[in-house]
């Protein structure tokens, strides 16, 4: 048949069949590299170094007029400060990448207590007041709060304790305790600082826990209107926390105190457009936006790289939930789920909250963008959560087996991991025989052997010496 006798269309159907064609082909080849063992591993191996580099370029754009205006400071001072935190962050994370799993959660009751004790030493004249705020240990050029490793502790331990008491806890009682009262007192002592948004990324980590260790729905009802109450109590009993919530209910009533930064930051994302004005051509960082290195700086991005840029990562952190809420379905041990879990989700709400107030959607709180914003405890806590869930990664199934039949691989070879441990389920104990008779119950074995004696003659008399009944007389 010749091309006049086609049928009409014929000719538009032949681009739009190949197109399909190699959508398919594409997602076949992503189905079956995702199928893989390691691929989670290489994901978030690849997701951190991302990330990690997208902060460094952006710190570095954002932080230049911060530094000269800092007495005695160079261009690049807070930029330099910020490198050497990722440079031993990066050495954290090998650190939680390399432990095995088995000890971080045997060390991880000592952890919380060590976390406890270091939030009521930072209320103590050891701790550095700031801001109207007393929450950091200052160690020479150096400093850091207590509550950035509460809250991997806090996931460690809670998931230790919820795992420890899986087979009772159907029981609220079990449920709850100890879990819960030790994070209300970790609450207590970080709000006595005070620290909001440390008690609000804590109350994300607590209800992550009771999540992922399978609580009843009703509970995150009464937890949820808990936390709604105590927000509330909160803003009001503080007068900059009522100003933050009353700017972010009427932003243009006042845009020149409580709103200031939040209207900045519309504006610096309202300027980027869609391809942005350029890297390190956003005017924003000229003292408009306070703290645009540390709490602001996705409000950078969207104003040097555009809407392309605010997508791109969040497109980042979207893959990271991804793939860590894979890794924790993937985990047999129970454990190692809770933990991947609650990580992920700690991390990724982390980000929501600070994108959320820098585009309007949510009240100032001062959390930070992981793994993006200037900051020292921050990259440390953050790094070493990815290497912890780089090492769940590690133990799914699929890999364990890859990892100990084929070898470490490249990467493993490079960083020295060693293989990951198989996971065996505890064996369920055998329920316990029937309590025996006591001792002074039992009959002894004379007296058992002298009433059987007496048996055989009664019966001896009765029926004769060859067993056969005699008449009676």
């Amino acid at each position: 048949m010749t091309a006049v006798d086609e049928k009409p269309g014929s000719a538009q159907r032949r681009p739009r069949a190949r197109r399909e064609s190699r959508v398919a082909s594409v997602y076949t080849a992503l189905t079956a590299w995702l199928s893989r063992p390691l691929a989670d591993f290489h994901l978030v191996l690849a997701l951190t170094g991302l990330l990690t580099s997208i902060g460094i370029v952006m710190v570095l754009s954002a932080s230049s007029v911060a530094s000269i205006n800092q007495a005695g400071s160079g261009v690049y001072s807070i930029f330099k400060k910020h490198l050497v935190f990722v440079i031993s962050g990066a050495v954290v994370f090998w650190i939680g990448l390399r432990v095995p799993l088995r000890r971080t959660r045997l060390l991880s009751p000592a952890a919380m207590l060590g976390c406890v004790a270091l939030l009521l030493l930072v209320l103590t004249p050891l701790g550095s007041a700031g801001g109207g705020a007393q929450r950091w240990f200052v160690l020479g050029p150096f400093s850091f709060q207590p509550v950035e490793f509460t809250k991997v502790a806090l996931a460690l331990w809670g998931a230790h304790m919820l795992v420890t008491k899986q087979s009772v806890l159907h029981q609220w009682r079990h449920l709850l305790v100890p879990v819960v009262p030790v994070a209300l007192l970790v609450f207590a002592l970080v709000m006595a600082q005070p620290n909001l948004s440390g008690t609000i990324t804590l109350g994300v980590v607590l209800m992550s826990l009771l999540w992922f260790a399978g609580a009843p729905k009703r509970l995150f009802g009464v937890l949820a209107a808990g936390g709604v109450a105590g927000a509330l109590v909160l803003a009001l009993t503080a007068s900059y926390r009522l100003s933050r919530v009353l700017s972010f209910l009427s932003p243009d009533s006042d845009t020149s105190d409580a709103a200031y930064q939040a209207t900045q930051a519309k504006y610096a994302l309202a300027d980027g457009g869609l391809f942005g004005k350029g890297l390190g051509q956003g005017p924003s960082k000229w003292s408009y936006l306070p703290n645009v290195q540390n709490d602001f700086i996705f409000a950078v991005i969207g104003e040097e790289l555009g809407f392309v840029g605010c997508v791109v990562v969040i497109g980042l952190f979207v893959g990271l939930a991804i793939v860590g809420l894979r890794t924790a379905t993937r985990n047999l041990d129970p454990w190692i789920r809770i933990v991947a879990g609650t990580l992920t989700v700690f991390t990724v709400s982390q980000a929501g909250i600070n994108i959320g107030y820098v585009v309007g959607l949510l009240p100032v709180t001062g959390v930070t963008l992981p793994l993006i914003s200037a900051g020292g405890t921050s990259i440390w806590v953050t790094m070493f959560l990815m290497g912890l869930l780089a090492n769940a990664a590690r133990h799914e199934p699929e890999s364990v087996a890859a990892l100990r039949s084929q070898g470490p691989g490249k990467f493993g070879r490079l960083l020295r991991l060693p293989a990951p441990e198989v996971y065996r389920p505890p064996t369920k104990r055998r329920p316990r025989p029937a309590a025996a008779t006591p001792k002074r119950d039992r009959p002894s074995a004379r007296a058992s052997r002298t009433a059987q004696t007496a048996d055989r003659r009664r019966t001896n008399v009765r029926t004769g010496s060859r067993g056969i009944r005699r008449p009676n007389t």
